[in-house]
């Protein structure tokens, strides 16, 4: 797991496949961005049909706040006080290029 510093009005990640041409860009008003790429899988775990779960098989993208923050006053308030409201997003978009 890492955490990222994203920067306002930029995609926070951007994923393409150039071998079936299925893209994702992630977009969000959230700080930070926690990644994780399956590294402690060994295939000792099988998912659908008996597929086995590898080292780097998957990915997670995950939009947040900054962990710790309240603990750290140099970092985007991460708390939702009584009568705020809760203005955050994250959107997913998927895209699929025809390869020729």
């Amino acid at each position: 797991d890492h955490t990222y510093v994203l920067e306002d009005g930029q995609p926070a990640a951007m994923l393409y496949d150039p071998y079936s041409g299925r893209g994702l860009t992630v977009y969000t008003n959230q700080p930070g961005m926690q990644v994780y790429t399956a590294n402690w899988w060994d295939g000792s775990i099988t998912g659908a049909h008996g597929n086995p779960y590898i080292k780097y098989g998957a990915i997670a993208l995950e939009t947040q706040a900054f962990p710790d923050a309240p603990n750290h006053a140099h970092f985007p308030e991460a708390v939702l006080r009584p009568g705020n409201t809760y203005n955050r997003y994250t959107i997913f978009e998927f895209t699929a290029h025809q390869i020729i």
